[in-house]
C-alpha cells in the first residue's frame, strides 16, 4: 500500500476504516521529507515531535467520535504566513526572523477541531511579495518536477509540498495568483475562494483587500473538503461574510452537460508559450466532448490589470508593512544613531529587495500629488474590471483561461527582470481584483516535462460551479501522475 500516493480523503477513509493509523498518515509524510526535503526544500520549520504527539491524540478522537470529519487525521503543511501559536511565523523575511505569535490564526484552530495534524510551515516569497519563492531570505525552494526550475510563488513551499508528497495537503494565500500560479508549476490542484469565505484573522497581511487563504491538494475533491473545514465566518475578521451554504463536496459530479464556458480571447493573444496554448485549447475540446458549450468572448480591460493590481497591492503593503520599524516586535538593526537611523537600518537590513521596491511603489502612489493620479484611478480601473466580469458572468457560468503564460521557469530567470515577472501574472490578478473563485488544475506538460494548468474562474460565491467543473474535467483528463523521486532532473 503505496501511502504518500494517497489523496488525503482516501488516507482519512483508511485511518476512519481502522486499515491504517494517524501515525502511519505522519510516518509517511516525514519518511518523504527526509528523502526529498535535503533538494526541494518546501520547508521552512517541521514539527515531528508535535505531529506525533497529535496523531495519537487523533487516533482517540476518531475512536470516540470526536472527530469525525473527511479529513481527520490528515497531515497538512502550512504557508508561513499563518499564525499558529509558539511556532515561528517568519513571512520567509529577516525582520520577522525569531517572531512567536501568542494566537492561533483562525484556520489553524478549525484544521484542529476537523482532527488535521499541522506537520509544519511551508517556503514562501518574503511576505507573499514574488512568483517564483526565489524572494524567500531562507533559500529557494525548488519544482519538485525539475530541481533547476522555480516552484512557482508565492505559496511556492506548499504546492512543491504537496507535489512531492511531503504532504497530504497543504495551506496556501492568494493575493495576485499565489496559489494558482505555483498549482500549475508544480501540477497539483489550488484553489482561491471568493474574498470573505476564509476568515483572514492571524494572516499576516500583504494586500488586505486582495488576500485569501486557500487550499492545495492532490485533487479537486481534496480541495473541497479543505475548503469546506476552513471556510466560515468569523467575527474577529471585519472582512470576513457569513455564507449559509458551505457544502462544497455534496455537488461534485462528472457531468457537463449543458454548462457553458467562457473563453477571454485576448489571454490567447500574445505572449503566451505555444505548448501552454496547444494543452489551453485541448482542454477545451475535452469540455467540450464532454456536452459543454464553450465560447470565446472578448475582455476590453485586459491591459489595465497588471497596473491596476501592482498600484493597489503595493499601495496597501506599504501601509500594512509599516509596522515592522524594529520598534514592536521582529529585527532591529545592531548599529543605529537615534530612532530615524534604527527605522532606516532596520527595513533596510530587514527587507529584500522585492519587498523594498513594492514599499516604495506603495509609498510613492499613495503620496500627496500623485494619489488621484495613480490610487483613485487604479480603484476606479478596479470597479470597471469587475463590471466586465460581472457582465461575463451573465453569459457563462464558468471563465477558463490559462493559469501562466509559460510553465515553470529556471531558477534566477525570473530575478533578472522585475517588470517580466509582474506581468506573468496577467491571468491571475483579476481574480482578486473582483473578489472572485477561481481553480487551477493541471492539464498537461511540456516537453521538458513541466506540468501545465488550467484556471476556472466562477462568479462570487459560486465554488460549487467551478469545483464540478474542474472534477469532471479531472475525470476525463485521467491520472496526471507525480514527480520523479528528487525531481525528474536532481
Amino acid at each position: 500500500m503505496d501511502l504518500e500516493k494517497m489523496t488525503a480523503l482516501e488516507l482519512a477513509e483508511k485511518i476512519k476504516q481502522h486499515q491504517i493509523s494517524a501515525l502511519d498518515g505522519v510516518k509517511t509524510v516525514f519518511d518523504q521529507i527526509e528523502k526529498k526535503e535535503g533538494k526541494v526544500h518546501a520547508y521552512l520549520d517541521t514539527y515531528k515531535k508535535e505531529a506525533y504527539t497529535r496523531a495519537k491524540q487523533v487516533e482517540k478522537g476518531i475512536a470516540d467520535g470526536t472527530y469525525s470529519g473527511p479529513l481527520a487525521g490528515v497531515p497538512i503543511a502550512v504557508k508561513d504566513n499563518i499564525c499558529i501559536k509558539g511556532k515561528k511565523t517568519t513571512c520567509a523575511s529577516r525582520i520577522l526572523e525569531n517572531f512567536v505569535p501568542q494566537y492561533n490564526a483562525e484556520v489553524i484552530d478549525r484544521l484542529e477541531k476537523a482532527g488535521m495534524i499541522v506537520i509544519g510551515k511551508t517556503n514562501m516569497d518574503e511576505f507573499a511579495m514574488g512568483s517564483t519563492t526565489e524572494t524567500s531570505a531562507y533559500g529557494v525552494t525548488r519544482n519538485p518536477w525539475d530541481l533547476e526550475h522555480v516552484p512557482g510563488g508565492s505559496s511556492g513551499g506548499s504546492c512543491a509540498a504537496v507535489a512531492a508528497g511531503e504532504a497530504y495537503a497543504a495551506l496556501g494565500s492568494d493575493t495576485g495568483g499565489s496559489i494558482r500560479q505555483p498549482s500549475s508549476f508544480c501540477g497539483v490542484t489550488g484553489l482561491k475562494p471568493t474574498y470573505g469565505t476564509v476568515s483572514r484573522y492571524g494572516l499576516v497581511a500583504y494586500a488586505s483587500s486582495l488576500d485569501q487563504i486557500g487550499p492545495v491538494g492532490k485533487d479537486v475533491a481534496d480541495c473541497a473538503a479543505l475548503l469546506e473545514v476552513i471556510a466560515g465566518h468569523d467575527p474577529k475578521d471585519s472582512t470576513s461574510l457569513e455564507r449559509q451554504d458551505l457544502d462544497f463536496s455534496g455537488e461534485i459530479t462528472d457531468k457537463l452537460l449543458g454548462m457553458k464556458f467562457g473563453v477571454p480571447k485576448e489571454y490567447l493573444a500574445e505572449g503566451i508559450n505555444p505548448e501552454v496554448k496547444a494543452a489551453f485549447m485541448e482542454v477545451l475540446k475535452t469540455l467540450t466532448g464532454m456536452g459543454a458549450i464553450v465560447e470565446f468572448f472578448s475582455v476590453k480591460t485586459m491591459e489595465y490589470m497588471i497596473p491596476a493590481y501592482y498600484i493597489i497591492a503595493s499601495a496597501e503593503a506599504s501601509s500594512n508593512l509599516e509596522r515592522f520599524d524594529g520598534v514592536k516586535y521582529g529585527y532591529r538593526a545592531k548599529d543605529y544613531e537615534g530612532l530615524h537611523d534604527m527605522y532606516k537600518r532596520t527595513r533596510t537590513e530587514g527587507f529584500g529587495e522585492e519587498v523594498r521596491r513594492r514599499i516604495m511603489l506603495g509609498s510613492f502612489v499613495l503620496s500627496s500629488g500623485y494619489y488621484d493620479a495613480y490610487y483613485l484611478k487604479a480603484l476606479r480601473t478596479k470597479a470597471l474590471i469587475k463590471q466586465e466580469f460581472d457582465r461575463a458572468f451573465q453569459e457563462y457560468d464558468v471563465l477558463l483561461a490559462p493559469a501562466a503564460p509559460y510553465t515553470a521557469p529556471k531558477l534566477g530567470e525570473s530575478l533578472k527582470d522585475p517588470l517580466a515577472m509582474y506581468l506573468g501574472d496577467i491571468y491571475t490578478v483579476a481574480v482578486n481584483l473582483c473578489g472572485l473563485p477561481g481553480i487551477t488544475v493541471p492539464c498537461g506538460k511540456d516537453k521538458a516535462g513541466l506540468p501545465i494548468g488550467i484556471q476556472m474562474i466562477g462568479d462570487c460565491f459560486m465554488e460549487k460551479k467551478i469545483l464540478r467543473a474542474a472534477h469532471a474535467y479531472e475525470q476525463a483528463r485521467g491520472d496526471f501522475g507525480t514527480p520523479e523521486e528528487g525531481g525528474s532532473k536532481a
